[in-house]
């Protein structure tokens, strides 16, 4: 073959801080996967097994958001927002989502959009381009300008480097006004430093955009009542128009919190698509699970995901202990900072779970 003609891998899906990213992430269903029964699976030949097993890896390295109690919280207070601020001129109420890194915050407000999409486009009657959630990051350091470039950028608008700070972000209020836009996602809110000049240009820039666009504010971010986000007087601005809700580790502790645990466990195990393994051996591991992953979810999604592919890899195809004490995990899950006397009690709730 004619390294010219020699086919290339298609591209990645786009980011979700894209229009068509996040329009692709809207319209995604839950990964379906059927296993071949043991007759068909004997009929494959090699080449077909093989790409058999990789729709199984890919199945495997996605798997299914699992809805828990945090994320269906912030569902339902994001979608109270959006009602309450229906209507309002000003002071339009907001949400913050703050927590430690791998608490599932940005999954959380996720989440969110997408409910909010679906549910706003099966309502919409209007003719006409609509586009009712947007979803940005805050760059690191970010100026004014660079901040409503995000916006631009999410809507693909040409952006000549002649284009001022005003001019850009003039354009981003009127096209979001036009489309109807009013649900706005805003992530790694932590790195605004409103301690920093920089910083609080840029948080005044945020406050302009939600009091130009007709919509309601959703801030995500690690640790932010910690980081200044609420000190101070445009801190004070903040902390007196948006409700905050903090993300954590999974709680282990009493029995409804270690049953919610395990049914969680459950519910992801039961996605599996493994020929030997049937539910039942990782419920029952939901001590350890809770011990290896300091309850984080980002953490138990990503042993649960690695360990179905290492038993694909091994042939195994089922998931053990063993299996999942190969999976390494995260610097936070594989070196907690717990004192003895929660090492102790972790270890005590691996013989209960």
């Amino acid at each position: 073959m004619n390294a010219a003609a020699a086919p290339t891998d298609p591209p990645g899906p786009a980011p979700h801080t894209t229009r068509e990213g996040w329009a692709a992430f809207v319209a995604q269903q839950p990964p379906r996967l059927d296993l071949l029964d043991a007759e068909r699976l004997a009929e494959l030949d090699q080449a077909d097994r093989d790409a058999y097993d990789e729709r199984r890896l890919a199945y495997h390295a996605r798997l299914v958001v699992v809805a828990t109690p945090m994320i269906d919280q912030i569902v339902t207070a994001g979608r109270r927002l959006v009602l309450l601020n229906r209507g309002q001129d000003t002071a339009r109420r907001g949400l913050v989502v703050t927590g430690a890194s791998g608490t599932g915050k940005s999954t959380a407000i996720k989440q969110l959009g997408k409910h909010h999409e679906l549910l706003a486009r099966r309502r919409r009657t209007a003719p006409g381009p609509f586009l009712p959630v947007v979803h940005v990051t805050v760059p690191p350091a970010a100026t004014p300008k660079v901040l409503a470039a995000e916006f631009g950028r999410f809507l693909g608008l040409p952006l000549p480097r002649s284009l001022n700070q005003v001019n850009i972000t003039n354009a981003v209020c009127d096209l979001l006004c036009e489309l109807g836009t009013d649900l706005v996602l805003v992530d790694e809110i932590h790195n605004l430093d409103l301690t920093t000049r920089v910083g609080a240009e840029s948080s005044d820039q945020l406050k302009y955009l939600a009091e130009r666009i007709p919509a309601t504010f959703i801030y995500a971010g690690i640790d932010v009542e910690h980081g200044g986000l609420f000190t101070g007087t445009r801190g004070r601005q903040i902390a007196g128009r948006f409700a905050s809700v903090a993300t954590a580790a999974f709680p282990y502790g009493s029995r409804p919190q270690r049953d919610q645990w395990t049914a969680l466990v459950s519910a992801l195990e039961h996605t599996l698509r493994l020929y030997a393994h049937t539910p039942g051996p990782l419920a029952r591991l939901a001590g350890y699970l809770h011990q290896r992953t300091g309850g984080m979810i980002g953490s138990l999604s990503h042993l649960i995901r690695g360990a179905a592919i290492e038993a694909i890899f091994d042939g195994t195809e089922r998931i053990t202990r063993a299996t999942l004490d190969r999976v390494i995990l995260d610097h936070a899950a594989e070196h907690p900072r717990t004192s003895p006397r929660a090492k102790r009690a972790n270890a005590a709730s691996v013989g209960t779970g």
